[in-house]
This record gives structure tokens, C-alpha cells and sequence, in this order.
């Protein structure tokens, strides 16, 4: 009885000697635990789901600042997929591989710094908005934003893999067991990684945000002073960017929130090691925020509620549905 409860407790019974060992928990919590972590990934993977099909196929929603909802729809539509992977380490045991452990880690980390910079550039599109808003569609165009988020996604991707070169070609060769899933983060580029990834990023986001939060409070002011356009220091800001800059901000404000633990915990120190498992809870945190947004969406956007009624009636199959009014 001994012999089989202890090949129970192993990932891979068969190598007694080599596996590592599951976590104990009760089974009630463990379900429980699946059940939850299941309903957040589908739920992640639908919402944005249902955000991307809508950006992409509604003409009258491909302004520049979509492209960039659009951009961050698409890392939080990835984020469902590792949380799957995330799922199964509940036990505390990776059944996939050395080299998809690699692969996993690295896209987590690039995903995470698109997200980052997807953020970024909202807070830099929102300011120019609304602090300079007279040369808004001259300095921010479809083309700018385009060329802006595919260079956010290719840095992202090449600074992740020349970081984790070593990872890549010898995937597995910080594990001490058959089993588990560890990288180290070397300190060169924990920091490098700290600073534009977390400490220049939110720095950037903040300064933008406070300034656009002072302007947008002046504007409201003056709005309740029933002045429908008003010019502050040459400015002139629609109602419409003040509601967008408000709604953004929310997003700004949740994904801060969310994303300050994993960086505080996860890159510290010389050198960090990451144990998939320990690791689980600050990564669930993060991911979760990828959950959120499209909820912020539906309540302060009518536009997407109106698409979600018109992807989920099917009404977008009918020919000219792209040309619908739904703003």
C-alpha cells in the first residue's frame, strides 16, 4: 500500500526515482480550484473573442484607438490559452516537456510585454487627445498606430528570445526533477526587463494619465458650466475623448493593480528562480486582468454591447453587416 501511494504522489510513477513530487491538497479544494480557474479561462477567451471579431469587422469602429484595444484584446485572447497550461500545474506537476516549458515561459513574458506596451501607447494616445487635441488626427493616424503595434509586438518577441536564448536551446537545464518547469532570470535581464517592462512603463503611463486627468477634470467644469466646446491654452476636447479617457483610465488604473505583484515578486535579486506552481498565484493574478477588460468594455462602451448583440444573433453573417451603425 505504501509502494502505491508513494508512485501516487509522483508526476510519473514510472520514474520513481527522477519524478518530482505532487503537492498534497484536498481533493474538494483542488476541484474547486479547477472549476474556477476554467470558468476565468473560457470566460477570457470569449470576451476577447468577441472583441476582436468586433473591432475587426465593424468599419465604423477602425479608429486608431481600437487598433490599440484591438492589440490588447489580441495578447489577452493569448493570455486564455497559457492559463490552460496553468491549469494543469495546479498539481504542481508539467507534463508537456522541457522545451514547451521554455516556449511557455517566453511567450507568458513576451505576452506580458505587449500588454505593457499596448497600455503605453493608450495612455500616449489618450493624451495627445486630449492635451493637443487640434493636431490629434495629424500626429495619430491608422498608419502611425499600426506601424507603433507591430513594432510592440516584434521587440517584445526578439528581446524575449535573446534573453532566453540559453533557455530555448537547452530547455530543462535548471530542473532538479522529472516534471518540473523552472527558468532563471539572470540579472542583466531581470533588470533590463524590470525597468521597461514595469518601472519606465508605469512611469510613462502615470505622468501621461495625471496630465490627461487634469485636463479632462477642467473640461468637466467647464461642461457643467454649460460650455459644450471649450478651449483651454488652445485646446478643444469633445465630450466623446473625455468618456474614452475615463474608460481607459479604469483599464490603466485595473491593469496596474493587477500586474504591480507580479513584478514586485517574480524579479528581484541576481538571479530569480521561477517555479511554475509557486509562481501560479501572482500569474493568475495578472491573468485575470485579461479577464477584466473586455467587462470594462461592456459596461462603459455601448458600442461593444451592440456588437455582442449583433455577433451573437449572427446578424454579422448578413452581407453589408460591417456597415452597420452601432457608435
Amino acid at each position: 500500500m505504501m509502494e502505491v501511494a508513494e508512485e501516487a504522489s509522483l508526476c510519473f510513477p514510472l520514474l520513481i526515482n527522477t519524478s518530482c513530487r505532487k503537492p498534497q491538497r484536498p481533493p474538494s479544494a483542488a476541484a474547486l480550484a479547477y472549476m474556477l480557474l476554467s470558468a476565468i479561462s473560457l470566460i477570457t477567451f470569449t470576451l476577447n473573442l468577441l472583441v476582436i471579431i468586433s473591432i475587426s469587422h465593424f468599419k465604423q469602429l477602425h479608429t486608431p484607438t481600437n487598433l490599440l484595444l484591438l492589440s490588447l484584446a489580441t495578447s489577452d485572447f493569448l493570455v486564455s490559452f497559457l492559463m490552460l497550461f496553468q491549469i494543469f500545474l495546479l498539481d504542481g506537476c508539467w507534463l508537456f516537456g522541457d522545451l514547451m516549458c521554455a516556449v511557455f515561459y517566453v511567450l507568458s513574458y513576451v505576452i506580458t510585454s505587449v500588454s505593457i506596451g499596448s497600455m503605453v501607447l493608450i495612455s500616449i494616445d489618450r493624451y495627445v487627445a486630449i492635451c493637443d487635441s487640434l493636431h490629434y488626427h495629424i500626429k495619430v493616424s491608422q498608419i502611425r498606430v499600426k506601424i507603433c503595434v507591430y513594432l510592440c509586438w516584434f521587440i517584445s518577441l526578439l528581446f524575449h528570445c535573446v534573453c532566453f536564448i540559453d533557455i530555448l536551446k537547452q530547455p530543462g537545464r535548471y530542473n532538479s526533477c522529472v516534471g518540473e518547469c523552472v527558468i532563471v532570470v539572470t540579472y542583466a535581464a531581470g533588470m533590463t526587463d524590470l525597468f521597461f517592462s514595469f518601472i519606465g512603463s508605469l512611469t510613462v503611463i502615470v505622468v501621461l494619465y495625471m496630465r490627461v486627468f487634469v485636463v479632462a477634470v477642467s473640461q468637466v467644469r467647464a461642461m457643467r458650466s454649460r460650455l459644450r466646446n471649450v478651449i483651454l491654452r488652445g485646446t478643444t476636447v469633445k465630450s466623446s475623448e473625455l468618456k474614452a479617457a475615463r474608460t481607459l483610465g479604469v483599464v490603466v488604473v485595473v491593469f496596474i493593480a493587477c500586474i504591480m505583484p507580479y513584478f514586485c515578486i517574480t524579479i528581484s535579486g541576481q538571479g530569480v528562480l521561477l517555479n511554475a506552481s509557486s509562481a501560479a498565484f501572482i500569474m493568475w493574478l495578472f491573468y485575470f486582468n485579461s479577464c477584466l477588460n473586455p467587462l470594462i468594455y461592456a459596461i462603459f462602451y455601448p458600442w461593444f454591447r451592440r456588437s455582442i448583440k449583433l455577433i451573437v444573433t449572427l446578424q454579422i453573417l448578413k452581407p453589408d453587416s460591417s456597415q452597420a451603425n452601432i457608435m
